[in-house]
């Protein structure tokens, strides 16, 4: 894929606009930073952290979902949206409008290009949350960081979403307003199919479909059993990978992961920095997925 050059990063300290639930322990932050909403990309990610106080002391990385505009058209600020599982995320969703957020980005290596045809994104968890923004920008519906594509330049985009039970499920119907298509997958049966996410995808593959690309987030055991699958049927994939990061701009180096590299050999690359976007054929898995 042809990444998206990341543009200058910049630390502000910005004021919460919004701090709301969308299912369950899952929330939709909205941030007023105007400077940050014209500038990202799908694909990119910001840290933020509680302005106050030292805990936690690091800042936790989002993924862009959506770039919030106002009535004319003009980006104004940025959603993101998490789900509390430690003690960063539990302090933010105790933020309220008003508080402040430190944050600097954008970061990371966005999207490339519309690839024409259909697309399917696959997501696992809270994985759904870079697909909004990249479904609106590639169906053309809207500009981000002053790029539009042009309306048709992906004929169709579907959302293959699993999680652990129906309460999870975060955002769908945001999906479904931008003409984007769920089909949800469910570990306990709750909500659609009962099972991996994968398994919606190899049905389709497995009955003829070939979407022009598929992209894939989630947990690494789903990511490398989606790059098993697309191999097999020789489709471009993408993935944007979520390793962990304390400082999003490659310095700790706590983000890497193996990466194929020309001559054949792998090496260790920050997806914070060389990422957070890579292709499936470059990701090199060692474990066996489920």
């Amino acid at each position: 894929m042809d990444a998206v050059a990341p543009v200058n990063a910049a630390r502000r300290t910005v004021a919460i606009l919004e701090n709301v639930p969308i299912a369950t322990d899952t929330y939709r932050l909205r941030i007023n930073d105007p400077v940050m909403a014209r500038a990202i990309r799908p694909g990119q990610f910001l840290m933020v952290k509680p302005a106050s106080g030292t805990d936690p002391l690091l800042a936790r990385p989002f993924a862009l979902y959506e770039v919030v505009r106002d009535d004319s058209g003009v980006p104004v600020a940025v959603d993101l949206v998490y789900v509390v599982i430690g003690r960063g995320t539990s302090c933010l969703s105790r933020l309220r409008p008003g508080d402040l957020v430190t944050t600097w980005g954008p970061l990371g290596n966005g999207f490339g290009a519309a690839p024409g045809g259909a697309v399917i994104f696959v997501a696992g968890g809270i994985g759904q949350t870079p697909f909004l923004s990249l479904g609106r920008w590639w169906l053309g519906q809207s500009d981000y960081g002053g790029v539009r594509h042009s309306t048709g330049s992906v004929d169709s985009a579907t959302l293959l979403y699993g999680v652990r039970t129906a309460g999870l499920a975060a955002g769908v119907a945001d999906f479904e307003r931008a003409g984007i298509a769920v089909e949800l997958a469910t570990d306990d049966g709750s909500v659609g199919h009962q099972g991996y996410v994968t398994d919606l995808l190899a049905r389709r593959l497995e009955s003829g479909e070939r979407p022009s690309r598929i992209v894939g987030c989630g947990p690494p055991a789903m990511l490398s059993v989606l790059s098993r699958l697309v191999e097999k049927f020789n489709l471009p994939c993408d993935l944007s990978m979520e390793n962990h990061m304390a400082c999003g701009f490659g310095a700790c180096f706590s983000c890497v992961a193996p990466i194929r590299q020309a001559d054949g050999s792998s090496d260790l690359r920050r997806v914070c920095v060389e990422g957070p976007i890579f292709s499936s054929r470059d990701v090199v898995w060692t474990g066996s997925g489920h």
